[in-house]
């Protein structure tokens, strides 16, 4: 906390945890406004950090479980509406409903035969654990355990974090021995991490999982590798403007027990070939004779001096009448473009379609994209 504190650190409360929101040069609080803000111009430095560079982010405000034992497997599976990864590997999951809503998100690493970790956003915590615990069937060998405030986590994302990493580590990273949505169990300065290489933020990483009273060690052998390279810290609002960039759906936002994966074009992160709970409400809202009420989409909005933050509503071009609603938005400092998740009427989701958004009581114009506005190849994770 002193570290980040003496770096300008703005913080923000989320579930119980302080974590920063910002990093402000000077030390100023954020001015708060509807409009862009004085965090606009060092968030978009940090975005710019990381996507040139590399950053460093105390993401340790996550929920981490361990589920183990004999049947630790069946139950992860039945509650995922994807398919569990194999050994050492990441999968992202969403856990459904009876009538198909969107309980959980949950990226799931397979550490061993009976053995998964599990993580998720903090303010789903309790909702996590409980929704893990009570689907539990008697005589399972199952046990769910919270380690969220025992467990550390560091992210480290960017084109330069394999060159700030390697040398802190014996182990290879290199691309045939350390795949993407893969995971290994190594030391990295001589603590021990679960080392996961996935990356909310779209690029080369990896997230360094570890034990609470080894955090501060592993973070300054971190920041004195990366300081050749030029690394940044970020916070929870680069964080935010470079998932939306990605085209990345959050928990809360546009994911909630009132929408399906149907809506929420999630298919591909569904298997229907398996068994799930939610299963068959999510088949029947795919095949079922009734048309959708809404459907995801991502888009551009023109220029102005705010961005979405949700909630906003949503028109056919000069129409009065509301048939949609932004979820979350932010501009997108890589892209130089403000972007933008809106539930909209099914007639408007093809990508070049345009509909208005109500942004502070003006129309804003906003148009339908094909893919993420950053790297919609998906090559710098991969890298």
């Amino acid at each position: 906390y002193k570290h980040l504190d003496a770096l300008g650190a703005q913080w923000q409360e989320v579930y119980g945890w302080e974590r920063p929101q910002y990093f402000s040069p000077d030390g100023s609080p954020e001015v708060h406004s509807y409009r862009r803000s004085n965090a606009f111009e060092p968030v978009g430095a940090e975005v710019r950090g990381v996507r040139e560079r590399v950053g460093i982010a105390d993401l340790t405000a996550f929920a981490k479980f361990e589920v183990t034992g004999a049947d630790a497997g069946a139950l992860l599976d039945r509650l995922s509406a994807n398919r569990l990864p194999g050994q050492g590997g990441i999968r992202l999951v969403h856990m459904l409903t009876e009538l198909g809503g969107i309980e959980c998100e949950m990226t799931i690493t397979r550490l061993g035969p009976e053995r998964f970790y599990l993580s998720s956003a903090i303010m789903g915590q309790s909702h996590d654990r409980d929704w893990l615990a009570q689907h539990v069937v008697a005589g399972e060998d199952v046990t769910v355990s919270d380690v969220t405030d025992e467990t550390a986590l560091l992210g480290l994302s960017g084109p330069r974090a394999r060159d700030v990493l390697a040398p802190l580590t014996g182990a290879d990273l290199g691309n045939e021995s350390f795949r993407w949505l893969t995971a290994q169990e190594i030391e990295v300065a001589g603590v021990g991490v679960k080392a996961l290489r996935v990356s909310y933020v779209g690029e080369l990483g990896w997230e360094l999982h570890c034990s609470m009273d080894r955090m501060a060690e592993l973070y300054d052998a971190l920041c004195e590798a990366g300081e050749p390279h030029g690394m940044v810290h970020y916070g929870s609002y680069a964080m935010n403007v470079m998932r939306i960039e990605k085209a990345y759906k959050a928990w809360g936002a546009e994911l909630t027990t009132e929408i399906t994966p149907i809506e929420a074009r999630i298919e591909r992160f569904v298997d229907f070939s398996k068994d799930f709970i939610g299963r068959q409400a999510t088949v029947a809202r795919r095949d079922g004779p009734e048309p959708l009420q809404w459907a995801l989409v991502y888009c551009a909005v023109d220029e102005g001096d705010n961005d979405a933050w949700g909630n906003e509503p949503a028109y056919a071009p000069g129409g009065e009448e509301i048939m949609g609603i932004a979820t979350s938005g932010a501009y997108g400092h890589s892209v130089g473009t403000s972007l933008a998740f809106v539930y909209v009427a099914p007639e408007f989701e093809a990508p070049g379609s345009v509909f208005d958004l109500e942004m502070l009581g003006e129309r804003r114009r906003a148009t339908v994209l094909p893919a993420a506005a950053y790297d919609p190849q998906n090559r710098a994770p991969r890298s």
